[in-house]
Formats: C-alpha cells, sequence, structure tokens
C-alpha cells in the first residue's frame, strides 16, 4: 500500500518591509517643526530650572546659615557641608522675643484678614453683580496710593486717639490693604458666577443677600480662600506698619528679625534662625491651601 498524498502548503505571501520606529521624517517642513519642538521644550525646562533655582537659592542658604555659627556664616569657604548647632534656635526661644511677636502677627493677620473678609467679600458680590464699576474703582485706589505718603497723617490721628502702640491700630492698618486686595480678587469671582442661579433663588423666596449668602458664597469659596490667604501673608510680612505703630510688646516679627541688626554688628546666625522659625507657619499654609489657592488664581484669571 502506497503512503497518502500530503496535501500542498499554500504558498505565504511576501512581508512588506518595516519602516525603522525611529526613522526620521522624510519631509523637511515636518523634520524641522520637530526640531523646534524639541528645542522649545529643552528651553523651558532650563527656564524653569533657572527659575527655581533663583527662588530657591535664597532660602536654601538661609535654612544652612540657621544652623552655622556667625563665624561659619561670614566665611566663603564653608559652603553646605559644615557641622550643625542649634545654639542659634535656642538662643532666639530662650529671649522669648520672637515667640511673642510670632503670636502678635498670628493675632494681627487673623483679626484683619476676617474683618476684612467681612467687608470686602459683600462688596466685591454687589460691584461683580449689579455693575458698580465705579465705586470699585474707588476702593481700589487704595491699591495705588503708595502706604508710606499715609504714615504722617496716620500717626497724628491714631496719636491723638491714643490707639498708638495697641493692637487696633495694627489691624486698622493691615485692614487698610487687606480689603482692596480681597475686594480686587473676588470681583471677578461673583461676576463669572451664572446670574441665573441667583434668580432662581430670587424666585423660590430668598432676598437678594439670602441668594449671596447661601449660592453665590458657596461657589466663590476658592476665590475666598485664595483672598484671605493672600491678606495673611502681607499683614504676616508687613514691616513698615508695624515699625511705626507697634511698641515692645505689640511688635510683629519683621520687626523683630530687623532688631537682629545693630550699628556695631549683625547676628547672622540668629537673624537667619529666626526668619526659619517665621518662614515656617507662612510655607505650611500655603502648602495646606494650595489647592484652594491655584484653583482660586486660575479661576479668577478667566472669569470677569
Amino acid at each position: 500500500m502506497s503512503a497518502p498524498l500530503a496535501a500542498p502548503t499554500p504558498p505565504t505571501a511576501p512581508t512588506p518591509p518595516t519602516a525603522p520606529a525611529s526613522a526620521p521624517p522624510t519631509d523637511p517642513v515636518l523634520a524641522r517643526r520637530l526640531r523646534r519642538a524639541r528645542t522649545a521644550k529643552v528651553l523651558k525646562a532650563v527656564a524653569i530650572v533657572v527659575v527655581m533655582l533663583v527662588f530657591l537659592l535664597p532660602m536654601v542658604w538661609m535654612f544652612a546659615a540657621a544652623f552655622k555659627t556667625n563665624v561659619q556664616v561670614t566665611d566663603p569657604s564653608v559652603g553646605l557641608w559644615f557641622k550643625p548647632t542649634l545654639e542659634n534656635f535656642r538662643s532666639v526661644v530662650e529671649a522669648g522675643t520672637l515667640l511673642r511677636s510670632m503670636g502678635n502677627s498670628v493675632l494681627v493677620g487673623v483679626v484683619s484678614t476676617l474683618l476684612s473678609a467681612l467687608l470686602a467679600v459683600p462688596a466685591a458680590w454687589a460691584v461683580g453683580r449689579f455693575g458698580m464699576r465705579r465705586t470699585g474703582s474707588l476702593v481700589l485706589v487704595a491699591r495705588i496710593v503708595p502706604a508710606v505718603s499715609l504714615l504722617v497723617p496716620w500717626y497724628y490721628l491714631f496719636a491723638r486717639a491714643g490707639l498708638v502702640g495697641s493692637y487696633t491700630v495694627l489691624v486698622l492698618s493691615h485692614m487698610f490693604a487687606a480689603v482692596p486686595l480681597i475686594l480686587w480678587i473676588m470681583t471677578g469671582f461673583f461676576a463669572g458666577l451664572p446670574v441665573e442661579l441667583e434668580e432662581a433663588a430670587r424666585t423660590d423666596g430668598l432676598s437678594a443677600f439670602g441668594a449671596f449668602w447661601r449660592i453665590s458664597l458657596p461657589l466663590a469659596a476658592p476665590g475666598t480662600a485664595t483672598a484671605c490667604l493672600l491678606a495673611f501673608v502681607f499683614s504676616w510680612n508687613n514691616f513698615m506698619f508695624s515699625l511705626v505703630f507697634a511698641d515692645e510688646n505689640t511688635q510683629t516679627v519683621p520687626v523683630t528679625l530687623y532688631n537682629f541688626i545693630s550699628y556695631a554688628s549683625t547676628d547672622w546666625g540668629g537673624l537667619m534662625a529666626a526668619a526659619t522659625l517665621i518662614t515656617v507657619p507662612v510655607l505650611l499654609a500655603a502648602i495646606l491651601g494650595q489647592k484652594y489657592l491655584v484653583a482660586g488664581l486660575t479661576s479668577g484669571a478667566t472669569k470677569g
């Protein structure tokens, strides 16, 4: 018996040659665009690194100098590799002046920010909702007038009222800058909110202020948080008002830092340690409120 014949295999079609994945484009215009895109990406990364170095290097130097002695701070040969010491922090804390001034800064910053928000947020809603642009512009003039030009008349008025050296004068002076700042930020938020929401609330029986309180204000929470955080940071860093209006018991942290500088010498170690301690609260507030800060700034930039 003969073996069965095997079925013939069909011929396989030849596979077309595949171009290599990294083959450069043959179109010169496309190749030029790709080179420009890569160059722009590299330049963008370099610019980001340069900006980060400009802003971060002074802070890194400050943090490092806080753990150095005064001799090491002024010695250019001592870089980031040294034996750290906590003597600067110990001397600053034991003096007690910095902790008291930090408490004063927190008190003045919180009170001035809350009072400014109570005044500026409803005013911003009225300006943004009812088109009161002239009134808003008059309030915003305070952002243009130099505060130093008001120190002499302010000091005369507050001295006659017996308020110089008290917390009241610091709160009022800080509100002079915080109210226009919050008003300027929040006006764009309220102007960008849909007016139909408030009209529907008014139809359901709410008053104009009720619609603002229950509808507009919750929707503008990111902007409110952003404005309040920026106002608090301004109050925390303000030096001129505290230098003129405060006394030894009510002085804030910028004035305390200034006291480390004397005519004869400067306590660089104590100055850097105190600067590090007063930077931590603001840094923590910015980190914790980063979500609201970014959302508030981006939303406010596209509305209005």
